[in-house]
């Protein structure tokens, strides 16, 4: 693995995940899940994260809008407070709901608008 891209990813994740979620989740790691953790933080926020052709807003705004698509509400809850973190604004989020309703379905964008409304009353932003 690229130490380089694992610690610039490292950061990428903290900055917008949060520090805490992501030290947590990879103290949770075992034999079994850290090499894929590893790997993960290295390719998705070193090499995905790590540039500056796209600012940390639009990526959220792309990502809450593929993990929408894709129906991984799990994920979406995690990158919904991260794109909250990277400034996407409520009625940002609201407006890649609405997209995802169009293009995926009015059950997925009701799923997504289930756990905003989670990650909004937590934030205290509703």
């Amino acid at each position: 693995m690229n130490k380089d891209l694992f610690e610039a990813g490292l950061a990428q994740r903290k900055a917008t995940l949060g520090a805490e979620y992501v030290e947590n989740n990879l103290a949770a790691a075992d034999d079994f899940t850290r090499p894929f953790q590893e790997a993960m933080t290295a390719w998705c926020w070193g090499f995905g994260w790590d540039d500056d052709a796209i600012d940390a807003k639009t990526r959220s705004m792309m990502n809450l809008s593929m993990i929408g698509a894709l129906g991984k509400m799990h994920e979406w809850e995690i990158h919904c407070r991260g794109a909250i973190n990277n400034g996407v604004s409520k009625e940002e989020i609201r407006a890649i709901i609405h997209v995802i309703g169009i293009y995926c379905g009015v059950p997925q964008s009701l799923e997504c608008f289930r756990v905003a409304r989670k990650v909004l009353e937590e934030q205290e932003l509703l």
